[in-house]
Order: C-alpha cells, then sequence, then structure tokens
C-alpha cells in the first residue's frame, strides 16, 4: 500500500490528528505544510516528524525526500477530496453555524452542553473559513452524535462553497449585522449570502433552521427559509411564540431570568443580562427540545459556562501592583457588537468611576467607515465612565468631529502610550473592558498585556 492510500486510511479512521502548526504536533499526527506569510511549511517537516508527526502533506517539490512525506500537486485540491470523502461517511448529524457574529461563542455553548450526554466533533477555535473547515471536517470523529462546524465568510460565495462540503442537517444563523461591508457594501447582500447555506440545492442534506428575528434582514431570510422544502424553520426569541426569554429582573446583584421552553418555564439566576448570551442559552434551549434531549444540563450547568478569549471572558490582573479586572472582548468588533458590549460594560454593577473603556478601530465596514465610527463615539456618550481611551486612525478623524462630549476621551496611538496613561491612573479594583476588531493597536495591547508583553513603566 502507497503513502497516499495509507494516509487517507489513517485520516478517515482517526480523528483530530490534522495539525497546521509544527508547535502542535504531537506523536502520530498529520502535519500539512502550508505556505504562510514569510516561510513555507516545508521549513518546519523535519521538526514535525521529530515531534512525532506520522506523516506530512505539502504541494511543494523543496524537501528532503523522506517516506513519511506525501508530495501532491495542490494540497487545497487534495484536502478537498478528502473531506468530501470523509463527510460522505459521517452518518449522523452536522450542525452548521453561521452569521454575522457570535458564531463561536454559539458553538462553544453547545459543545458545552451536548457533550455531557454525547460523544461530539466540533471546529476548534474559529475555524470557519476554507482551511479551518476542511481541518475540521478531516479531524471529524465518525462514531460522534454531532458535528459542529462553524461557516464564515468575508465574500461573496463562499457559504455556498462551504456549504457543499459541510453539509449541515441542522442550522444555526446568529444575526445579521454590520460585517464586512468592504465587500458586501450592504446588509442586504449580507442576507442573501448567509441564505446560501439553507438552499436546498446547494445542500440537499439540511432539515432544520434555528433563527432569531430582530431586523428586516433576518426577516428576509425568514421568509426564504419559509419557500423552501422540507425545511423546519424553528425561531427562537421575541418573533417566537415558542423559545423566548419572558422576562429579566434583578434580584440582588444578580439577574433572574425566566425562560419560556415550549409552554413549560425555565428559571435561571445570571450574573449578567447580556442578550446575545442568553440568546445563546434560547439557541440550546430549543435545540435540545426540538431534539428530545433532556435540557435539564442547562438549567444546572449554565453558570459553569465561560466566555471565549477575546470574546467577553473576564481577567484579574495587576498593573502597577493595583489589582483589576480586564473584560477582553479584542477579538473583532462591528457597530453592532461595539454598542452591545457598552451597553453591558454599563449594566455591570459598579461605580462608573471605576470603569474604564479602551475601544480600536471596527475594520473591514468600507465607504461607511467614518460614519459609523462617528455614531459610535455619539452613543457612548450616553454612557458615563471614568475615561474613554481610544485608539486608531477611524477613532481619530470619528473624535475631531465631535463636540460637547460628555465623557473624557482621550487619543492614544500605540499599545504603549495606552499602557503609560494607565500606569499614571489605574487605582485598585478598576474594571477595563477592551474592544476592537482583530489585527488592530488595541488588539495587539489586549494580546500582549495578557501576555504581560507591553512596555512597563515602573
Amino acid at each position: 500500500m502507497n503513502i497516499n492510500l495509507k494516509l487517507e486510511k489513517y485520516v478517515i479512521k482517526k480523528s483530530n490528528k490534522i495539525k497546521i502548526s509544527s508547535l502542535e504536533i504531537n506523536k502520530g499526527d498529520i502535519f500539512l505544510a502550508l505556505k504562510g506569510k514569510n516561510h513555507h511549511g516545508n521549513k518546519f517537516i523535519n521538526s514535525a516528524l521529530k515531534k512525532g508527526a506520522k506523516y506530512c502533506i505539502t504541494d511543494n517539490k523543496k524537501f528532503i525526500r523522506n517516506e513519511k512525506v506525501l508530495l501532491v500537486e495542490n494540497i487545497f485540491d487534495y484536502l478537498i477530496k478528502l473531506a468530501v470523502k470523509k463527510r460522505s461517511l459521517y452518518e449522523n448529524r452536522v450542525i452548521g453555524i453561521t452569521g454575522s457574529a457570535g458564531k463561536t461563542t454559539l458553538k462553544e455553548t453547545l459543545v458545552f452542553f451536548l457533550k455531557k450526554y454525547h460523544k461530539i466533533s466540533f471546529s476548534q477555535k474559529s475555524y470557519n473559513n476554507e482551511l479551518g473547515v476542511l481541518v475540521s471536517i478531516l479531524n471529524l470523529n465518525l462514531k460522534s452524535k454531532y458535528a459542529i462546524f462553524e461557516i464564515g465568510t468575508n465574500n461573496f460565495g463562499e457559504i455556498k462553497y462551504l456549504t457543499k462540503i459541510i453539509k449541515p442537517t441542522d442550522i444555526f444563523i446568529t444575526n445579521i449585522q454590520s460585517t464586512h461591508l468592504e465587500n458586501f457594501k450592504t446588509r442586504n447582500n449580507i442576507s442573501k449570502e448567509k441564505s446560501d447555506i439553507f438552499l436546498l440545492k446547494y445542500n440537499n442534506q439540511r432539515r432544520n433552521i434555528y433563527l432569531n428575528i430582530t431586523n428586516q434582514y433576518e426577516k428576509k431570510i425568514l421568509r426564504k427559509a419559509n419557500n423552501e422544502k422540507k425545511l423546519k424553520v424553528i425561531k427562537i426569541g421575541n418573533s417566537s411564540n415558542k423559545y423566548f426569554i419572558k422576562s429579566i429582573q434583578t434580584k440582588g446583584k444578580n439577574y433572574e431570568v425566566i425562560f419560556s421552553i415550549n409552554k413549560k418555564i425555565k428559571k435561571i439566576n445570571s450574573k449578567s443580562n447580556t442578550i446575545f448570551r442568553l440568546n445563546n442559552l434560547l439557541f440550546c434551549y430549543a435545540f435540545f427540545s426540538e431534539n428530545n434531549i433532556s435540557n435539564k444540563i442547562i438549567s444546572d450547568k449554565y453558570k459553569f459556562l465561560k466566555p471565549v478569549d477575546g470574546r467577553g471572558l473576564t481577567h484579574h490582573i495587576f498593573i502597577k501592583k493595583k489589582r483589576i479586572i480586564m473584560i477582553d472582548e479584542s477579538y473583532n468588533a462591528n457597530p453592532d457588537t461595539m454598542l452591545q458590549s457598552i451597553e453591558y460594560f454599563d449594566s455591570i454593577k459598579k461605580d462608573s468611576s471605576k470603569k474604564i473603556l479602551i475601544l480600536g478601530n471596527m475594520n473591514e465596514l468600507g465607504v461607511n467607515t467614518d460614519k459609523l465610527h462617528f455614531k459610535l463615539i455619539k452613543n457612548i456618550d450616553k454612557f458615563n465612565f471614568k475615561f474613554v481611551i481610544l485608539c486608531g486612525e477611524f477613532l481619530r478623524r470619528s473624535i475631531k468631529k465631535s463636540i460637547k462630549q460628555k465623557n473624557e476621551f482621550i487619543y492614544l496611538d500605540s499599545k504603549n502610550e495606552i499602557m503609560r496613561f494607565l500606569y499614571k491612573n489605574i487605582h485598585n479594583d478598576d474594571i477595563i473592558m477592551v474592544k476592537c476588531s482583530n489585527n488592530t493597536e488595541v488588539n495587539n495591547f489586549a494580546v500582549n498585556l495578557l501576555k504581560k508583553k507591553v512596555k512597563s513603566f515602573d
């Protein structure tokens, strides 16, 4: 049996063996030698083999010949064919999650509850582009009861392409918001793109779709879904009479949230009234109810559910020997999630004189960039914070246009300037929230602060 057949058989039989970083290789793994920004993965083949990789795959001929290395003509074409074959062998339920924001958080929430009852496979981190989806399918355990995938897009046709590979049976669309407008231009175009996930001509396996209708673009998706044959539409939230939040009431330092789940009342006590997190619980309640899975686990264990890194995870850290709380929302941002996060920060039951808001640019907004950043500045002034620190050219331009500001807006150019300011002005028990798009200076600040790599100013 040649290496190609051996490798194919191994990938189909095993799970969680495909790795794209040689640093993550364990004995028995398969290393994908991909072309990176600075180096080709071939440079790390020997390192991967020394760490115990069973096979390596590359489409670059420049490597030292080894019986464990498979040379293919095009690595993506090879992975696609293998992923399609493995997906065709999987006979259980496949959950596909898409939407403008909240895909990873919903995925992790479903994973948290479902794994208490069943063996499941799921995409790691935020693996929702072509490479991430292919790796996730190839890492699939064919014996798992559920397989959960994120499906992302930042341009036309990507949802259709990935849907044809994944073929989800159960679909969640979290929301339609102002993301990737640089390419999509309008939210109407985004709703059209997301709709491809449930169209029969692209996905003949789909059975159920879960929707939360809050705006006109999500209503368009609902209308399109209702016109599809052999597709059950399950609504949650205010547009549903089956799965919705009946009330949220303040109870001391917490909130009592009352859910109506298929005419049955479910109560939880939550430290947060953040609506998108509560909607994630509602999605889970709906899925469990529709699939006759006991939802007692949700009511009993939700309090142990933690936010995802960069998406609201709370850290207790020290700056200049002062103990502070940092809420890390630095993974990504759009105008909707920015406002949601700011409203959540404002709702935290702590004196506003202890709250420091740090914001960075929102990227990929196209021609609406300046308009949406200026609107953000105006919205911030509805709230009171100790400081509002802004960093990024889009915010710098917006603050120049703003007049009669209630908050003290402080514009700083770099992560080190932000740190220098905090060193001078931070106090014990202050609480910081960081919100921005990925690959911005504020994102770098958050990552480096948690790794303690931001320059100190003792």
